[in-house]
Order: C-alpha cells, then sequence, then structure tokens
C-alpha cells in the first residue's frame, strides 16, 4: 500500500538531499520536472532524471529540454525521506530520496551520503523497456556560476565512483550567509554491474540518452571546464530491460566530501565521520553494503515517529513536523574535535549567517532533547569553551561563535569589544535553561558539573538584572529593543529554577534553596507586573498589549512547578481568540508571527482540542503561503508571506510537544542512550 499525507499537498519547498548548510537541496516547484532543484538559499544545484520507455523519453526531475515532462502523481514528505511517484505512459516511476537522518546512529547522521533510489513498475499487461538516466554536476561544489572544476574517476572496487569539485580548492577561506561551498567534492556512485557512468557536458549526455538509451561511451570533459560552460557533468544509466507489474528498482549514490568543515578557535575540525581517519571510498562502500539495513531503518523510524507524533498532537501536527524534521538537522554540522568528541555547529539561515548562535540552540532544541541529548551536548560545548576564555570579559553569556563556517568569536552586536545590542538576558537564560533540560534529557548533570563557574556567574547576573531587563534585544531581535520584556523576564525566573536544580543535584544544597526562593519571589512579583485582565503584558508598563508567552512552557516540561498552573491556562484562552487566517501574531505590535513559538505556545494547552485550534491555521499556511522556499519560521499571519529567514534550524522547536509526554520521551531517550 502507498503511504500518503494529504495534509500538505502543497509544501512551500521539498527537501530532497538535506545533509549540513552546505549540502542541502530542494524543490522550491509543485512538479518535480518543471524547474531545477536548487540550494536551500535558492541558487541552482540541478539535478536531472531521465526515464526511456520503449523508445520515449520522460523527464521526472529538472528543468532540462529533452524528454516530455511526466505526470506527477503524489509527492510525501517524512521525516527521512521524500517519496514522488510519476506516470510516464504505460510505467509508473516511485523516485525517493532518503538522507538517514537517525539521530541515535551519529556515524550514520554524519554521513554525507544520499540515497536516491528508483522503483518502476509497468501499468499495462505488457513488460516495458526501460532505462534511467541520471546526472548532476559542479553548481554543487562552487559558490557561484563559471568557476572551473575538475572531474575524476575513482576506484570503489565493485562501485562505480565519479567526483567533481571545484579547481581552486579555496578551503575555509570565507564566511557568511548567502553562500555556497567553494572545496571539496561532489560524489556519485552506483553498483558497476547494473549501471554505466559517465563524465561529460549536460547537453551531450542527455541527447545521447535521449536518442539511444545510452550514455557516451568516452569522458569527454575531465579537467578546467567552467561550471556553466555547457554544464560539466557526472551521470549514471541504468538499463532495466523489460519492466512488468513487479517493481524493479537502483539506487545511486550522492554524497559530499568538505575534508575539512569548520574553523573552530583558529583549528580547522574534520567532520565527525572522517575522525577515525575514513575515505569518501570508505564511506562510500560502507553506504553500499549497508543500503538494504539503512533504508529498511529509516522506513520504520519514519513510521515510528510519525505514529507518535500524530499521538500527541493528531495528524496535521505529525505532517508539520515531518516537513520540519532534515531542515532542522541540516542547518547543523556534525564535526570532530581534537579528541574526537562530537560538536554540532548550527548556521543561521538567511538570518545573519552567524555559527553556533545560542538564541538558534534554545529554539532548535527539542528536537535533540527528544532523540540525542549528545547532539544538544555538542552545541553547547562550544560555547562554554569560548565563554571560559579570557578574551571574553562580560558577566553574561555570549551571543554566537562568529559567522559560519568559522567559529573564532562572537561577530553579533557589540561583538566581544561592547555590551551594546547583545542579548545579556535572553542568552543567559537560555544557557541555564538548556544546561538543565539536558541534564533531564540524559539523566546526567556531568555538563553542568564541569562548567559549574560558567553557570553561577550566569546565574548570579539574572539575579540581579532578570526580573525587570533594561532596554535590549532578546531572541526576537528584529522586534527591536524593548524595556520590561515579560516573557524575557519570564525566561529569566525559569533559568533560575534551572540552576537551582541542578545545584540541588549537585548537592549544593544551599545555593538550591537560596535560588529556588528567589525564583519562586520572582513569580509572584513578576505576576504582580505582568498582570493585564483576562492575560499578560507585553511589557509591565504597556497595559493593553499582549504577547505570546512561550519561554513558560519549560515550567511545565520539566516539571519545575514554579508558576501557578492557572497563567498558562488562561494565556492559552486568550490566545484562541487573537488568531489570523495563518496563525497567532507574536504579539500586539505586528501581525507577524514566529512558527517555533505558536508550537511552544501551544504546547502550554492542556487540553487537546486547544493545542489543535493553534496548530491547524499552519497547516492552511504551509498549503497557501506565496512564499516558495524551504520552510521559514518568520511569516505574516494575514496573507501568509515570508517576512525573512528560512531553511532555519529552529523548526527543530516544533517536536516540542513530544517532551510533554512523559511516557513518549521516555522511549526515544532510553533508545538515544544505547
Amino acid at each position: 500500500m502507498k503511504e500518503k499525507s494529504p495534509l500538505i499537498h502543497r509544501p512551500p519547498a521539498v527537501p530532497l538531499i538535506a545533509h549540513d548548510p552546505y549540502f542541502c537541496v530542494w524543490s522550491f516547484s509543485d512538479h518535480l520536472a518543471k524547474d531545477w532543484s536548487r540550494h536551500w538559499t535558492g541558487s541552482g544545484q540541478s539535478i536531472s532524471i531521465l526515464v526511456r520507455v520503449d523508445s520515449k523519453t520522460y523527464r521526472i526531475m529538472g528543468g532540462a529540454p529533452q524528454g516530455q515532462p511526466a505526470e506527477q502523481l503524489s509527492v510525501q514528505v517524512l521525516p527521512t525521506r521524500t517519496i514522488y511517484t510519476f506516470g510516464c505512459g504505460d510505467v509508473d516511476v516511485q523516485l525517493t530520496f532518503c538522507t538517514p537522518a537517525l539521530c541515535d546512529d551519529l556515524d550514520l547522521l554524519a554521513g554525507p551520503v544520499t540515497y536516491l533510489t528508483l522503483g518502476v513498475s509497468s501499468t499495462s499487461k505488457k513488460a516495458r523497456k526501460v532505462a534511467i538516466c541520471v546526472d548532476a554536476g559542479g553548481q554543487f561544489a562552487t559558490d557561484s556560476e563559471g568557476e572551473p572544476v575538475d572531474a575524476a574517476r575513482l576506484n570503489g572496487g565493485s562501485l562505480a565512483i565519479l567526483r567533481m569539485g571545484a579547481t581552486d580548492q579555496r578551503m575555509l577561506r570565507k564566511s557568511g550567509d548567502n553562500l555556497r561551498i567553494e572545496w571539496g567534492y561532489l560524489y556519485l556512485a552506483a553498483d558497476a554491474e547494473s549501471s554505466t557512468s559517465a563524465i561529460s557536458f549536460a547537453e551531450n549526455l542527455r541527447n545521447s540518452f535521449k536518442e539511444s538509451g545510452k550514455l557516451p561511451e568516452v569522458d569527454e570533459c575531465v579537467v578546467h571546464h567552467p561550471s556553466n560552460a555547457s554544464w560539466p557533468m557526472l551521470s549514471f544509466a541504468f538499463d532495466l530491460g523489460k519492466v512488468g507489474s513487479k517493481p524493479i528498482s537502483r539506487t545511486l549514490l550522492i554524497g559530499y566530501d568538505d575534508v575539512f568543515s569548520v574553523e573552530y578557535l583558529n583549528q580547522k575540525l574534520r567532520p565527525y565521520w572522517r575522525r577515525n581517519g575514513a575515505t569518501i571510498v570508505d564511506m562510500l562502500r560502507a553506504a553500499a553494503t549497508d543500503q538494504a539495513s539503512i533504508l529498511r531503518r529509516c522506513e520504520r523510524f519514519d513510521a515510528e515517529l510519525m505514529k507518535d507524533l500524530t499521538t500527541v498532537g493528531g495528524e496535521k501536527y505529525a505532517a508539520l513536523c515531518a516537513l520540519g524534521y532534515r531542515q532542522a538537522i541540516a542547518a547543523h554540522k556534525l564535526v570532530a574535535s581534537p579528541a574526537g568528541k562530537p560538536l554540532f555547529f548550527s548556521k543561521e539561515n538567511f538570518s545573519n549567517g552567524c555559527i553556533a548562535t545560542v538564541d538558534v540552540t534554545y529554539p532548535s532544541a527539542p528536537l535533540f532533547l527528544l532523540l540525542q541529548p549528545k547532539l544538544l551536548e555538542g552545541m553547547l560545548a562550544p560555547i562554554m569553551e569560548y565563554a571560559s576564555l579570557q578574551r571574553w570579559r562580560f558577566p553574561f553569556a555570549p551571543h554566537d561563535l562568529g559567522q559560519y563556517p568559522l567559529a573564532n568569536g562572537q561577530v553579533y552586536g557589540g561583538g566581544e569589544r561592547t555590551e551594546r545590542d547583545q542579548m545579556p538576558v535572553e542568552e543567559s537564560g537560555n544557557m541555564l535553561i538548556l544546561c538543565g533540560a539536558l541534564a533531564h534529557a540524559s539523566g546526567s548533570t556531568e555538563f553542568a558539573r564541569k562548567h559549574w563557574d560558567l553557570l553561577s556567574k550566569w546565574a548570579q547576573y539574572l539575579l540581579a538584572k532578570g526580573l525587570d531587563p533594561q532596554e535590549q534585544l532578546c531572541t526576537d531581535d528584529f522586534a527591536g529593543h524593548l524595556a520590561h520584556n515579560a516573557n524575557l523576564s519570564l525566561k529569566a525566573l525559569i533559568g533560575l529554577a534551572c540552576y537551582a536544580r541542578l545545584a540541588e543535584s549537585l548537592g549544593e544544597a544551599s545555593v538550591a534553596k537560596k535560588y529556588r526562593a528567589a525564583a519562586a519571589k520572582m513569580v509572584t512579583q513578576w505576576q504582580s507586573l505582568a498582570e493585564d485582565g483576562d492575560h499578560t503584558r507585553l511589557a509591565f508598563d504597556q497595559p493593553g498589549s499582549w504577547s505570546q508567552k512561550y519561554n513558560l512552557v519549560w515550567d511545565k516540561l520539566l516539571g519545575l512547578n514554579l508558576f501557578p498552573p492557572s497563567v498558562a491556562k488562561r494565556e492559552i484562552e486568550f490566545y484562541k481568540n487573537r488568531q489570523n487566517v495563518f496563525g497567532l501574531p507574536l504579539d500586539n505590535r505586528k501581525t507577524y508571527t514566529k512558527l517555533d513559538w505558536i508550537v511552544w505556545s501551544a504546547t502550554l494547552a492542556d487540553d487537546d482540542q486547544d493545542f489543535r485550534a493553534l496548530i491547524d491555521p499552519l497547516i492552511d499556511w504551509l498549503n497557501r503561503t506565496p512564499s516558495r522556499v524551504p520552510m521559514t519560521d518568520w511569516y505574516d499571519t494575514l496573507d501568509g508571506k515570508q517576512m525573512g529567514f528560512q531553511a532555519r534550524s529552529v523548526v527543530g522547536g516544533l517536536f516540542i510537544k513530544l517532551l510533554a509526554d512523559k511516557k513518549l520521551w521516555k522511549k526515544w531517550r532510553a533508545r538515544a542512550a544505547q
């Protein structure tokens, strides 16, 4: 039986290949055969797929003139897989992109290989002769068009391997936001016995296949050809012979080796999968050998996670999370520390390009708290190391470590020079909450113990500055500076409660008692300051204002029992009457919203109907938004248009509802520990 997902029938963009900020390819179109695939930034990173049925050629992917566009019958997005079905005359083709992003297996997660599988079957009584051609090229390995590329064949034994990369390997030379990689190599690989391969120009490859069902017999371009001059490509063809009603499938491996991934405190770090000396050929061979078992694991994982998501939040919630899963992971890079430990660096996609941003880690965290706390620890550890250096001289937590892929020191706001335009309460509260949540998820306070001096310094800062914050930025910095921010104050109070719990777990009884009592007293003060009839205010000095109090969700998830339940209950009732057609605005100032914060606010609800009342408009938005980009988290609730941001990791926060189910969180937590 075919899997179906009618809820998001027109995703704003569809994930195809999703590994890291550089190796991340999407379809921005309703029909895969009517446009080229693109990097998440929108720049072309094209894959072409032609299917020859008897003597007629169909195009199922890409915008090439060769072939008639196939009829696209369906598209389904699951956590690790995207599945398309096409009609090519009397033949049906199922195209599956599987990125094995399984967080309980860091080696597999780090491996830069996506499986492209094509399953073909005849829909008529007569068997049909079928062949398939797939090609991709230098756009994957260059930042801009016209850059020279080199191509080569590698000896993979039973595996045929082709490679293409920039002639000038500008490794880690620049940083920025709207950039593609300009070093490393794209790899295509397939079983040598069941495939043929060629390195040639796009038109030659596709015309040859269209006319004969075969690729050119001789490689035509291997060195120094500009990547936009007739498009040098790597190509594989599969001759399936006569295909009847029983499906026949072939799989192509698409991989990328960046050799070194990020620079951290002026030291180049390798991808995690390379930490023990593995080469890309080793990686591709292992991926091919384990292909059947890996694909089965991904199918089982998708089914189980979708079932759990549906149980806690309904089918619409599950569909929302499925679209966000690979996006959240692929906005990070998993690398090995000099000691071989996993470090997980985020990138602020289409924001400012910052790397390891604390207030991006904060909304991303629920996915990793659920499936692999080690990845959250890998996000927090570099921040802790940097903040312990003498060069970080402030009493509050830093905002970032630089601009991707160079994590050599904070660049946001005043950087290391001044407190101007920093986020002192925001980031300090984030770090305390995240460390408290990490201890809760992992069952260990070892990370907090190791960094106790820093956590204590930030707790002292919040004790003095957190209740009624001075004018400053918070994570929603696009809204500008704000004084007396009630939601920011709430974050500080929960951060103090998390610190108190950590202190208790570490045997610091007097410290725990002091900070818990201080946090409890502040809650009483907060309620008085924020009170505004049937809801709480945006800012303490602004009667008649309101805002989402999404930070309150951690009181519920971590069982802190700091705030009376009536606070959340009253907020939910208020929110239900403030929704626009595409969801709940962030606050009373504008009609825009943040996708992740809506789901956090909805998770405050104890009633399933209340939760779904806030979630349902999000599915309508995804199907109707005019902004065709990888899921944005900042959009207008009236017209559905993107305000900014796309393909960001913060959609990991969509999974927060699963953390509210203690039984399910415990199940996934135990699996990660194994």
